[in-house]
């Protein structure tokens, strides 16, 4: 009777850590799936972005399905009045309606964030990097290059060589020559 009443327990306590689980991680494409405990008591004023009751602010989509802000008492107030003339409505009243409704303007989501400047700076610091990781390997891994690359004289006789041996006659060195008259094709 007791292992029952262990076992019921425990399977219990299962199920609401996966219920809580399921609420901090998410599930779905979005990875969330918000509830109505979720959002407490902002007023659901549209469809939104997925139909789904959650705030997302973006500019392609840029009606929430949710308010911004649960209603307080000023709020509800200035609600009222809003039902009316909104020329009797004063800019800081239409303001504090706005961010009861909204996190950001339009104006502030396409600011500049300057995000560019770090991505710019590692950038740079990568290809100083790698530039002094070539010359470190230049100077102390490779070996010097071959006197057949270096020296004017035997890179010659190795052009030589190569066309009167006829390498590569079709896409190579020896296509650029011609050997009727005995020079370079121009």
């Amino acid at each position: 009777m007791a292992s029952k009443m262990a076992l019921s327990r425990s399977f219990r306590l299962w199920g609401r850590a996966l219920v809580v689980q399921r609420r901090s991680m998410g599930t779905g494409p979005l990875g969330y799936f918000p509830s109505r405990l979720d959002i407490g008591k902002r007023e659901v004023v549209g469809f939104g972005l997925t139909g789904e009751e959650c705030y997302v602010e973006d500019v392609h989509s840029p009606f929430p399905a949710i308010r911004f802000k649960e209603d307080t008492a000023e709020i509800a107030m200035l609600r009222e009045k809003e039902k009316g003339d909104w020329k009797k409505l004063t800019v800081p009243e239409r303001k504090e309606l706005y961010r009861a409704s909204f996190a950001q303007t339009l104006t502030e989501m396409e600011a500049p964030t300057g995000e560019w400047k770090p991505i710019l700076g590692v950038t740079l610091f990568l290809s100083s990097l790698g530039i002094w990781f070539y010359l470190w390997m230049r100077k102390f891994v490779y070996d010097d290059l071959p006197e057949t690359m270096t020296n004017e004289e035997l890179v010659k006789d190795q052009i030589r060589f190569m066309i009167e041996g006829r390498t590569n006659p079709v896409q190579g060195l020896a296509s650029n020559y011609d050997y009727e008259k005995g020079q370079w094709k121009k």
